[in-house]
Protein backbone atom coordinates (compact mmCIF):
# COMPACT_ATOMS: atom_id res chain seq x y z
CA UNK A 1 0.00 0.00 0.00
CA UNK A 2 1.41 3.37 -0.95
CA UNK A 3 1.38 6.81 0.68
CA UNK A 4 -2.23 7.68 -0.14
CA UNK A 5 -4.99 8.12 2.43
CA UNK A 6 -4.95 5.05 4.73
CA UNK A 7 -8.77 4.95 4.79
CA UNK A 8 -8.88 4.78 0.99
CA UNK A 9 -6.28 2.00 1.04
CA UNK A 10 -8.35 0.02 3.54
CA UNK A 11 -11.52 0.55 1.53
CA UNK A 12 -9.88 -0.68 -1.66
CA UNK A 13 -8.29 -3.69 0.06
CA UNK A 14 -11.49 -4.79 1.80
CA UNK A 15 -13.46 -4.27 -1.39
CA UNK A 16 -10.96 -6.43 -3.27
CA UNK A 17 -11.25 -9.14 -0.61
CA UNK A 18 -15.06 -9.11 -0.80
CA UNK A 19 -14.86 -11.41 -3.82
CA UNK A 20 -14.36 -15.14 -3.09
CA UNK A 21 -12.18 -15.66 -6.17
CA UNK A 22 -9.80 -12.95 -5.01
CA UNK A 23 -9.71 -14.42 -1.49
CA UNK A 24 -8.76 -17.78 -3.01
CA UNK A 25 -6.02 -16.09 -5.05
CA UNK A 26 -4.67 -14.46 -1.88
CA UNK A 27 -4.80 -17.82 -0.09
CA UNK A 28 -2.83 -19.41 -2.93
CA UNK A 29 -0.26 -16.61 -2.96
CA UNK A 30 0.21 -16.97 0.79
CA UNK A 31 1.98 -20.25 -0.05
CA UNK A 32 4.36 -18.51 -2.47
CA UNK A 33 4.59 -16.62 -5.75
CA UNK A 34 2.68 -17.85 -8.80
CA UNK A 35 2.10 -16.87 -12.41
CA UNK A 36 -1.31 -16.05 -13.84
CA UNK A 37 -1.37 -19.49 -15.51
CA UNK A 38 -0.65 -21.19 -12.19
CA UNK A 39 -3.25 -19.08 -10.40
CA UNK A 40 -5.86 -19.79 -13.09
CA UNK A 41 -5.52 -23.60 -12.92
CA UNK A 42 -8.15 -24.33 -10.22
CA UNK A 43 -10.75 -21.93 -11.64
CA UNK A 44 -13.35 -22.62 -14.29
CA UNK A 45 -12.86 -19.18 -15.83
CA UNK A 46 -10.63 -17.79 -18.52
CA UNK A 47 -7.11 -16.63 -17.81
CA UNK A 48 -8.31 -13.15 -18.77
CA UNK A 49 -10.94 -13.37 -16.02
CA UNK A 50 -8.30 -14.37 -13.49
CA UNK A 51 -6.07 -11.57 -14.79
CA UNK A 52 -8.80 -9.04 -14.05
CA UNK A 53 -9.03 -10.31 -10.47
CA UNK A 54 -5.26 -10.05 -10.19
CA UNK A 55 -5.40 -6.45 -11.44
CA UNK A 56 -7.94 -5.60 -8.73
CA UNK A 57 -5.70 -7.15 -6.05
CA UNK A 58 -2.71 -5.30 -7.45
CA UNK A 59 -4.58 -1.97 -7.55
CA UNK A 60 -5.62 -2.57 -3.93
CA UNK A 61 -1.94 -2.97 -3.02
CA UNK A 62 -2.38 -6.56 -1.84
CA UNK A 63 -0.12 -8.15 -4.43
CA UNK A 64 2.80 -7.15 -6.62
CA UNK A 65 4.16 -8.57 -9.86
CA UNK A 66 7.78 -8.94 -10.85
CA UNK A 67 9.46 -9.87 -14.10
CA UNK A 68 11.58 -13.01 -14.27
CA UNK A 69 12.51 -13.39 -17.93
CA UNK A 70 9.26 -14.35 -19.66
CA UNK A 71 7.51 -15.01 -16.35
CA UNK A 72 5.60 -12.36 -14.39
CA UNK A 73 5.00 -13.98 -11.01
CA UNK A 74 2.53 -12.47 -8.55
CA UNK A 75 3.59 -12.02 -4.93
CA UNK A 76 1.54 -11.37 -1.84
CA UNK A 77 2.42 -8.09 -0.09
CA UNK A 78 2.67 -9.05 3.59
CA UNK A 79 2.79 -5.39 4.70
CA UNK A 80 -0.60 -4.76 3.09
CA UNK A 81 -2.12 -7.74 4.90
CA UNK A 82 -0.52 -6.56 8.14
CA UNK A 83 -2.24 -3.19 7.75
CA UNK A 84 -5.60 -4.96 7.38
CA UNK A 85 -4.90 -7.21 10.34
CA UNK A 86 -3.87 -4.24 12.50
CA UNK A 87 -7.12 -2.43 11.66
CA UNK A 88 -9.18 -5.52 12.49
CA UNK A 89 -7.25 -6.15 15.72
CA UNK A 90 -7.84 -2.59 16.90
CA UNK A 91 -11.59 -2.99 16.58
CA UNK A 92 -11.57 -6.54 17.91
CA UNK A 93 -9.75 -5.43 21.06
CA UNK A 94 -12.28 -2.65 21.67
CA UNK A 95 -15.15 -5.12 21.34
CA UNK A 96 -13.41 -7.64 23.62
CA UNK A 97 -12.96 -4.97 26.33
CA UNK A 98 -16.65 -4.12 26.10
CA UNK A 99 -17.62 -7.79 26.43
CA UNK A 100 -15.30 -8.23 29.43
CA UNK A 101 -16.92 -5.23 31.12
CA UNK A 102 -20.35 -6.67 30.38
CA UNK A 103 -19.25 -10.05 31.81
CA UNK A 104 -18.06 -8.25 34.97
CA UNK A 105 -21.39 -6.42 35.32
CA UNK A 106 -23.35 -9.64 34.83
CA UNK A 107 -21.18 -11.50 37.33
CA UNK A 108 -21.69 -8.70 39.89
CA UNK A 109 -25.45 -8.80 39.31
CA UNK A 110 -25.45 -12.59 39.73
CA UNK A 111 -23.53 -12.34 43.03
CA UNK A 112 -25.84 -9.57 44.27
CA UNK A 113 -28.90 -11.65 43.37
CA UNK A 114 -27.47 -14.69 45.15
CA UNK A 115 -26.66 -12.61 48.26
CA UNK A 116 -30.15 -11.11 48.26
CA UNK A 117 -31.64 -14.62 48.07
CA UNK A 118 -29.62 -15.78 51.08
CA UNK A 119 -31.15 -13.13 53.32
Amino acid sequence: MDDENPEAQLDRAFLALADPVRRRLIARLSRGPATVNELAEPFSMTKQGVSKHIQVLEAAGLITRTRDGQRRPCHLDPAALEALTAWIDTHRLVAERQFRRLDDVLETMKRDTMKAGEK
